[in-house]
């Protein structure tokens, strides 16, 4: 079990549908069963998972997770779509799979779970203070753009319109009278 290291589980908690979830690939090699067999105890309990604790990954969802995870590459070719498990899933996980490395694990999941949620409420502010500075720096670049348009403006200014060489005749203005 000290082969785990907190980071490692912190590292597989992923942001999907808005929340922080896990998927049952990851939960599984954790709790040291098969994804199948995990899976198949989620389905036994079904009454413990509701919709708050665990969802389905659709398509597109497993399509993005394989591309952004590396260590998820081996779900590209599975037919069968993850599931993703929220912290009081993955909390519940334990609870159905009854064995001590199972509440061992539970118990270093909630803990990451916990870790990533301090983390962000501590740098909350600083998050708001980059986006303020982000808007500032928008608007400061959209005036620098202003200002360089300007300059090239007067870099290279229109030619003025030459008159021909020679004598031309205006043909279509009025004839003069001759007194």
């Amino acid at each position: 079990m000290s082969t785990i290291i907190p980071e490692t589980v912190a590292s597989r908690i992923l942001l999907l549908r808005g929340q922080r979830v896990m998927l049952d690939a990851d939960l599984a090699d954790l709790y040291g069963v098969e994804t199948r067999a995990l899976n198949q105890a989620v389905k036994r309990n079904a009454e413990r998972f509701p919709g708050d604790f665990m969802f389905q990954l659709d398509a597109n969802e497993k399509a993005e997770v394989v591309a952004n995870c590396d260590h998820l590459a081996r779900l590209k070719f599975s037919p069968s779509l993850p599931y993703a498990f929220t912290e009081h899933g993955a909390l519940m996980l334990g609870n159905v799979l009854k064995s001590s490395r199972a509440v061992e694990v539970s118990l270093l999941v909630v803990r990451a779970f916990v870790q990533i949620r301090e983390m962000l409420s501590a740098h909350k502010d600083i998050s708001t203070k980059l986006d303020q500075m982000e808007r500032k720096l928008s608007s400061h670049d959209q005036a620098i753009a202003g200002l360089i348009d300007a300059i090239r403006q007067l870099m290279n200014p229109p030619a003025p319109a030459r008159r021909g060489i020679g004598f031309t005749a205006n043909i279509d203005s009025k004839p003069r009278n001759k007194k």
